[in-house]
């Protein structure tokens, strides 16, 4: 866990051992099991996430109660209902399990004791906050001005493996394509 972790963070930024044992100290690693989650919504939001096995969707439900997947995350990703967790609100988000996960846990006291103790993780979790408005935008853009079909070839070149993992229907849904569009998308 720590080398997984360790090597995630020297993509952006190297750490020396006395560094990285600081950084280690301040998470806590769980597993959950598939279906678990790790964030419901309504609730308090403990933690941001670091995902080191497994793989979650980050659901939206509407008052509708139609469920709208903001995101998927896998290995090597972070993932959170950001705003609760950052403004100590109400989760309006809920996380889940689509398989056995084990993540590693970052409350927001942790979070900012890192940054105040080591700059350099100020600057890993600038970058990572960075790429997240990237992915964001990107995907508003494909939203906007790209056809159902060309975001499901999108989403295989960008994230294959994704592709054998999710349910179909998930994949639909995340797309806002009816099950039936996304078996004809895919054929």
């Amino acid at each position: 866990m720590q080398e997984i972790l360790r090597r995630h963070i020297e993509k952006i930024v190297p750490l020396s051992d006395e560094e990285f044992a600081f950084v280690w100290a301040h998470f806590t690693a769980k597993k959950y099991k598939k279906h678990q989650f790790l964030i419901q919504e309504g609730e308090a939001v403990k933690y941001h996430y670091f995902v080191l096995s497994g793989l979650l969707k980050l659901v939206y439900t509407d008052e509708a109660g139609k469920e709208h997947i903001v995101s998927f995350a896998m290995e090597d990703w972070w993932e959170s209902d950001f705003y609760a967790f950052y403004t100590q609100t109400k989760a309006t988000m809920s996380l889940e399990c689509l398989e056995d996960t084990k993540v590693l846990c970052l409350s927001l006291d942790d979070y900012k004791k890192l940054c105040d103790g080591l700059q350099k993780m100020v600057r890993f979790f600038l970058e990572k906050a960075n790429f997240g408005f990237i992915g964001s935008q990107r995907r508003i853009i494909s939203w906007l001005t790209l056809s159902s079909k060309e975001r499901y070839e999108q989403l295989l070149k960008q994230y294959p493996s994704l592709i054998q993992r999710v349910p179909k229907s998930l994949l639909a849904a995340y797309l806002g394509v009816s099950r039936e569009t996304l078996s004809r998308l895919s054929s």
